[in-house]
């Protein structure tokens, strides 16, 4: 299966690949402005042909599918985190991949756990507002934009953003 087919949504602690999500929330953006639930069932009916999604977890997907269809439509959402969220933005180029190395050594010698997301798609990088790369987010702020920030900054951003409740 096509590596851009995968999704990864957030259910509470864990992120999870999701396939033919993308396909679906295509299908149903004709739906904008229908209630909440019916949107959600129909995404999980969609893809639940081509992923194991246990029935208890059933509720926790469908709010997960519904960010996602959110986010596919430009609307901001609100994303639900547990800990501390990185997210390096870039294509895959040298100072992106040099951006993504620091910033997991940082966080080795902090002792910190996070979740750390490398965003390829330029579409979803611009859809987060940001239009140069590398870029770093951290939970959600953008702290550096189209530079190498320093080991010094990213130690300071990362302990401070590790320290306060997420």
């Amino acid at each position: 299966m096509p590596d851009e087919d995968l999704t990864q949504i957030s259910l509470d602690k864990f992120r999870v690949g999701i396939t033919g999500l993308k396909a679906a929330i295509e299908e149903l953006k004709s739906w904008r402005g229908r209630p909440e639930e019916e949107i959600a069932q129909a995404l999980l009916a969609r893809v639940k042909s081509s992923n194991y999604i246990p029935a208890s977890a059933q509720e926790e997907y469908k709010r997960a599918f519904w960010r996602e269809f959110k986010k596919a439509l430009g609307e901001k959402v609100e994303e639900e985190r547990s800990g501390l969220s990185i997210k390096i933005l870039g294509p895959g180029c040298p100072a992106c991949e040099r951006l993504e190395q620091t910033v997991m050594a940082v966080l080795a010698e902090l002792g910190l756990p996070a979740e750390v997301e490398h965003v390829r798609d330029m579409k979803e990088i611009t859809a987060l507002g940001v239009f140069g790369t590398p870029a770093l987010l951290i939970n959600d702020d953008v702290k550096a934009v189209g530079q190498l920030p320093n080991w010094e900054s990213l130690k300071k951003w990362l302990r401070e953003a590790g320290a306060s409740p997420s």
